[in-house]
């Protein structure tokens, strides 16, 4: 089963170089048990672009998708056999990043 980690932040590249060392240990770490899928940070909310293209005209909107304090700053998609290990999984991926995490499964 595969598990969405978000990384929860409030700045934008605002990784120390000892957490951008712990993200890398702990990047290397699960792809060598197989549980790595893919991983991403994200840039700024600010440089989101919006798209609504539900009435058959795309209409484009700078910025993010919502107004928030906290935002989406990167992602583990994550393999593992349930939820329990997902959830240690992100436990060490919320220390090694030293933020909060959401852990979603797919469906």
């Amino acid at each position: 089963m595969q598990y969405l980690v978000s990384v929860i932040d409030d700045r934008t590249a605002s990784a120390t170089d000892d957490e951008l060392a712990a993200i890398d240990g702990f990047n290397e770490r699960i792809q060598a048990d197989g549980s790595w899928v893919f991983a991403g940070g994200l840039a700024a909310p600010s440089s989101a672009t919006v798209i609504d293209n539900r009435d058959g005209a795309a209409v484009f909107t700078d910025g993010p998708f919502v107004e928030s304090k906290e935002y989406l700053a990167g992602f583990w998609v994550l393999e593992a056999p349930d939820l329990d290990v997902a959830l240690r999984l992100a436990a060490e991926g919320s220390r090694a990043c030293h933020r909060r995490v959401e852990v979603r499964p797919f469906l």
